[in-house]
């Protein structure tokens, strides 16, 4: 949920906590079985996790925040399989999706040329933004042994094996999105896809890092293209049946195409960013508003679309101090 305005005592609003700073409650997890060896780990808005069965071993989508709270998913996920972790897959470069690697074990990290790309030029400085932006996520933060670098990367498609008759699992770069790295798993045997941060179910978007206009188009023409009956968002329920999976998408779209418009037409109009920010929250709130981390992600989404209309091509790097100086700017 949203969270609501804060007022003083003599009636006056006061700043918003910063970011998901006072989000200090566990959510609870939910597992769900997708299809034989086939597992989705959701927590009502937090991130999502997965992993998929081969013969005899494991593929692992996502690695959570710490090594700490990646043991807290893999303690659930070995109550249905002993199978050894073999591959671990890296959807993007944040830090709550690939910090925890440690605790897989797993001889094999796949992520995106770009991702390592990214690793490299910005990993340490989204580390220390993220652990300040979302702190209950990183659960025994000191666990984090360093970076975590991918063992193989790829371009455009790499196709893993399950093995038996299990069939194929096949990761895809479908275009720069909610990054310039995203990639999506897809078993075409179940129609099930994992599509990480390119698609949020009932969760509301971050794309402080993103390629909005791109994304809008044709990225997502790309993931719907793939034709799911299941699909794994990057965060919020997992999207059941071709009608979900098509709203899911069509969510995700509407949220950047208004976001697009309306920071344009502010821009046009020679307004300046504060009040790009609150035209865009009055156009979101009503259908997204009460969806997780809304009002954490939006000072960061406009900022970046911001800078995005103006002609900066490659997002500008997140740190704390920017993180904290955006936030006063436009949640204040």
């Amino acid at each position: 949920m949203a969270e609501a305005a804060v007022t003083s005592n003599e009636g006056a609003p006061m700043p918003r906590p910063f970011a998901s700073s006072a989000d200090l409650d566990d959510k609870p997890q939910t597992l769900e079985i997708l299809a034989d060896g086939v597992y989705a780990l959701t927590a009502e808005g937090d991130p999502n996790a997965g992993a998929v069965e081969g013969e005899d071993f494991v593929v692992c989508f996502e690695a959570l925040a710490t090594p700490a709270a990646a043991r807290d998913w893999l303690t659930i996920l070995r109550a249905h399989t002993d199978k050894p972790i073999r591959y671990l897959v890296l959807s993007h470069y944040h830090a709550v999706r690939t910090l925890g690697a440690g605790a897989f074990g797993a001889p094999v990290v796949v992520a995106h040329d770009l991702t390592r790309s990214l690793i490299a030029e910005r990993g340490e400085q989204d580390w220390e933004s993220e652990l300040a932006r979302m702190p209950r996520l990183f659960k025994e933060p000191d666990g984090i042994p360093g970076l975590t670098w991918p063992s193989v990367t790829f371009s455009g498609t790499l196709t893993i094996d399950l093995g038996g008759d299990r069939g194929d699992l096949d990761l895809a770069y479908c275009g720069r999105g909610h990054t310039e790295g995203d990639i999506v798993a897809w078993l075409p045997r179940h129609r099930i896809l994992f599509a990480g941060d390119l698609v949020e179910t009932q969760a509301a978007l971050y794309t402080g890092d993103a390629f909005h206009r791109e994304w809008a188009s044709r990225t997502l023409d790309h993931v719907a293209s793939f034709g799911a009956e299941t699909l794994v968002g990057g965060r919020g329920a997992v999207a059941h049946g071709r009608d979900a999976v098509r709203d899911a998408v069509g969510q995700t779209r509407d949220f950047l195409e208004t976001m697009i418009r309306e920071v344009g037409r502010v821009r046009d109009g020679g307004g300046a960013l504060r009040d790009a920010f609150a035209a865009v929250h009055a156009a979101l709130a009503p259908a997204y508003g009460r969806w997780p981390i809304f009002e954490h992600c939006l000072p960061f989404d406009v900022s970046r679309l911001w800078d995005e209309l103006d002609g900066v091509e490659r997002p500008r790097i997140w740190t704390a101090d920017r993180d904290r100086e955006v936030w006063a700017r436009l949640q204040s």
